[in-house]
């Protein structure tokens, strides 16, 4: 388990958030990059830099995941409920314009279904916000674990 890092490098914050991203890149200039400064960081960038980030993180239930992705997301599940969060992915990114990014954080693909289909009913910016936030939960816990 590692604290929370005082500064990270661009290759450590890619591999946690799953790509090289301006976010990325901002977060690697400023120390505490998975504390405050993260959300300072997310105010700064425009939407289309906050979609790129967002965008950077594999969907829900795809079948291509990194290895760390896979594992968070755990194996298997029923193939009703990974066929409806492939649909539901696919609406999602269609209403929002950006990937649905949720904390697994040991829950069952049961379970994320239910929010992504509580999520669908939430505004655009509500979304924008909370995705960008669970990315950065995600990322801490990748980086505590």
């Amino acid at each position: 388990m590692h604290d929370l890092p005082r500064q990270l490098t661009e290759g450590e914050l890619a591999e946690l958030f799953e790509g090289h991203t301006r976010l990325v890149a901002l977060l690697a200039e400023r120390e505490d990059p998975l504390g405050a400064a993260a959300d300072e960081v997310i105010a700064q960038l425009s939407e289309p830099e906050q979609r790129e980030a967002l965008n950077a993180h594999p969907a829900i239930g795809a079948r291509n995941l990194s290895e760390r992705s896979a594992a968070e997301q755990g194996r298997g599940g029923h193939p009703a409920v990974l066929t409806e969060l492939a649909y539901l992915n696919q609406v999602y990114e269609e209403k929002f314009g950006f990937r649905f990014v949720v904390f697994v954080d040991a829950r069952t693909k049961s379970e994320i279904l239910k929010v992504l289909q509580e999520r669908l009913e939430r505004t655009r910016e509500e979304e924008l916000e909370t995705g960008l936030h669970e990315l950065v939960a995600i990322a801490r816990s990748r980086w505590q674990g």
